[in-house]
């Protein structure tokens, strides 16, 4: 199992057994060790994870780090632990922010065995900056974040890597927060950059008001539109997958049937009067068919996609056969070939439909 689906089945674990942890020592050993033990660490081993880790500041003697990790001796990652129900804030970090200058470690953890929060010292050297720069949820993480994580496994960890990326990781996570939180609720500043582009006169606190709701609306509007868009975009993707994959069937079964198709002088004439028709619109070398059993095809491009009609004469009836936009059949009886010539507006249709879908391609 690679290291996305060990992460994800801690994930899954941690969600079905959180009822029945009911204390911090048993968050450690259900929820926390065995999180570092899939960053690659063994728990067991007291130079590559030391529990307890004595570190005395000042006056205060024996105080203890919950874990250590450990790298040539010297702790590299140090991780406080809380129970999983219990919130993470700054006031639970305060053993970290004294711990950390006072070891050689230069990331800290605050964990209570569900969310992870990640720290090190971006803004000041040697001292743990107050926001994390990257957190998650391990019974909710997403891929990207599994990413990020993989660099802190024991065989891909490289301070320098991640120090390089860490400031990103902490201003984009902030920035996500301060844009979902204007776009759930707008500030009056954020309101203002917009509403002075588009309002002509002073910005009063009724017309504040006003656009206040107004581009709150218009932000929900927004999402809602994108997110339409790339569904209608991945339904299209979608269907044309589908598309192709039922004209390979029938250009398979049609290949298997090959020696029991017989194509008749009937077919062919009725071949050459839609030809007769097209050349209007068409250089007649982009009319093609093939032949099946049940029916006989006229194509675009001699292609499968591209059907223009189908005419079904092995029956005792005659019919003239389009498709319509989910290609389903239209079927128009005839008398004689001679009908065909009433269809040739129809034949226009789909041949305009084929082409303008080809112009916006």
């Amino acid at each position: 199992m690679d290291f996305k689906n060990q992460i994800k089945a801690l994930g899954d674990r941690v969600e079905k057994l959180k009822a029945q942890v009911n204390t911090e020592e048993a968050t450690k050993n259900a929820f926390i060790m065995p999180f570092i033990k899939e960053l690659g660490y063994d728990v067991f081993n007291p130079f590559e994870v030391t529990p307890e880790l004595v570190a005395d500041i000042g006056i205060k003697q024996g105080e203890k780090i919950d874990y250590a990790i450990m790298q040539n001796g010297e702790p590299i990652i140090l991780i406080e632990c809380k129970h999983h129900a219990a919130p993470l804030n700054v006031n639970n970090a305060s053993q970290l922010f004294r711990y950390f200058h006072t070891t050689k470690a230069k990331f800290s953890i605050l964990t209570n065995g569900i969310e992870y929060r990640f720290y090190t010292d971006l803004i000041e050297p040697n001292k743990m900056d107050e926001k994390p720069f990257f957190s998650f949820d391990i019974t909710d993480i997403k891929d990207n974040q599994i990413e990020e994580l993989k660099k802190f496994h024991k065989a891909h960890y490289d301070f320098e890597n991640i120090v390089n990326t860490a400031s990103n990781l902490k201003y984009t996570s902030e920035l996500k927060k301060l844009i979902h939180s204007e776009f759930t609720n707008p500030g009056v500043d954020f309101v203002k950059h917009f509403a002075k582009q588009v309002y002509p006169s002073v910005i009063t606190a009724k017309v504040l008001e006003q656009f206040t709701s107004l581009t709150k609306n218009s932000l929900q509007q927004y999402v809602s539109d994108i997110i339409t868009e790339r569904l209608k975009l991945a339904l299209t993707k979608e269907n044309a997958v589908i598309q192709e994959q039922d004209a390979a069937l029938i250009e398979a079964t049609e290949s298997s049937n090959n020696s029991q198709i017989v194509t008749t002088n009937e077919e062919l004439e009725g071949f050459m009067i839609i030809k007769t028709i097209l050349r209007q619109k068409i250089p007649i070398g982009r009319i093609a068919y093939r032949d099946a059993q049940s029916y006989f095809a006229i194509l675009l491009d001699d292609n499968n996609r591209k059907t223009i009609c189908r005419l079904y004469f092995n029956g005792a009836k005659k019919y003239f056969v389009t498709l319509d936009e989910q290609r389903k059949e239209v079927r128009n009886e005839i008398a004689s070939l001679d009908d065909l010539f009433n269809f040739s507006d129809v034949l226009f249709k789909v041949i305009d439909s084929y082409e303008k879908a080809k112009e916006t391609a």
